[in-house]
């Protein structure tokens, strides 16, 4: 399952230097807006703590972690929505993401320009939000204008949402926050609307105290709750991932992190995607494997070989919790902490799985 967040933002507010922090995926990082011109994409491990806990007790020979894909887009200017700096380029990036991490510059630095001329966080959302409805409005009135045109069930249909949502983008409302129902969206899914995907708002600041915010970054989760916004400082995250293990918890220590930033964040990411884990041990391997929040448990068997979907016969289900206490399924089984679920059955985060199918 391919799902990836994109760090979307204006030029110069650190995607890449962030994405290195998350990923070591070493894009380039330079003062000078465009400096990415193609996307930079890294795989980022999802820290599991049920995971660590079924390691530290079974003692596998191999244990795999889930992932997911972070792509560095380049930064988006104003008039981006008509082709400025690249922008049609850049925003079709964009719709190949399931998910948004919309980097916001908190921090001063005289050494990196901004090419508004000064730092102002609420402006450059403003700027970037404005050019994602933008192309979506366009999008959604060309096709709403041939959808009338079209006297069909499909296009009626189509219209009808349509409409919604272009009534909504005129008044500066992102389809997400329209109250669009998932079969509504799903009439227009090959729109791949840009205000449609989830956001969280990262704030790339220069503080070294998170216990006492910047304004710059108290202004932002005033304005769009806590649950939206995740203060990070990107620099010092690259510079806290060389460190002996002992001087990094040291420095987090004095930075009022109980965790790094970048694990905080990959954790949010993970939920802004919708995803949740299930483990498997099979052949002395443990493994993680992320599925949509509401996956059945034949769609989950998919996810691990498309053979025991079609032969789905039934999942035995236990919680990390218990394999954690007593170990092998055998063991499980015995004390009646394994549960037999139908193909239909929807997989729940810290759920260990052993499917039965025919070949």
């Amino acid at each position: 399952m391919a799902l990836s967040v994109g760090l979307v933002g204006m030029p110069n507010v650190g995607k890449s230097t962030l994405l290195n922090a998350l990923s070591n995926a070493h894009a380039e990082a330079a003062n000078y807006p465009f400096c990415t011109i193609d996307k930079n994409v890294g795989m980022v491990e999802v820290p599991d703590e049920p995971l660590k806990r079924l390691n530290d007790s079974l003692h596998p020979e191999e244990c795999v972690p889930s992932s997911i894909q972070i792509v560095d887009i380049a930064g988006l200017v104003r008039g981006a929505s008509r082709g400025e700096g690249l922008g049609n380029k850049f925003l079709g990036h964009i719709r190949a993401v399931d998910a948004i991490a919309h980097v916001v510059r908190c921090f001063d630095d005289p050494g990196v320009t901004h090419v508004d001329g000064s730092v102002d966080p609420l402006r450059d959302i403003e700027v970037v939000d404005t050019e994602l409805a933008l192309a979506d409005l366009e999008s959604a009135e060309r096709t709403l204008d041939r959808d009338r045109k079209t006297h069909t069930d499909s296009a009626r249909k189509r219209a009808a949402v349509l409409e919604k949502i272009v009534e909504g983008l005129d008044r500066g409302i992102p389809i997400r926050s329209l109250g669009i129902s998932s079969d509504e969206l799903d009439l227009v899914r090959d729109h791949s609307f840009l205000t449609a995907k989830p956001v969280l708002y990262v704030a790339n600041t220069d503080a070294t105290d998170f216990t006492d915010l910047p304004p710059s970054v108290t202004m932002l989760i005033d304005r769009f709750g806590p649950t939206s916004v995740m203060p990070i400082n990107a620099k010092l995250e690259c510079e806290l991932i060389e460190l002996p293990e002992e001087d990094r918890l040291v420095l987090m220590q004095e930075m009022g992190l109980e965790v790094p930033g970048i694990v905080g964040l990959v954790r949010r990411l993970f939920e802004l995607l919708g995803l949740v884990n299930f483990y498997t041990i099979a052949n002395n391997k443990l493994r993680a494997w992320k599925v949509v929040r509401g996956t059945k448990a034949a769609q989950a068997a998919g996810m691990i070989h498309s053979d025991m979907e079609r032969g789905f016969i039934r999942a035995e289900i236990a919680k990390v919790d218990d394999v954690v206490k007593y170990g092998a399924f055998s063991e499980l089984r015995k004390i009646g902490l394994v549960r037999s679920e139908g193909r239909d059955y929807v997989i729940q985060p810290e759920d260990v799985v052993h499917i039965l199918f025919s070949e």
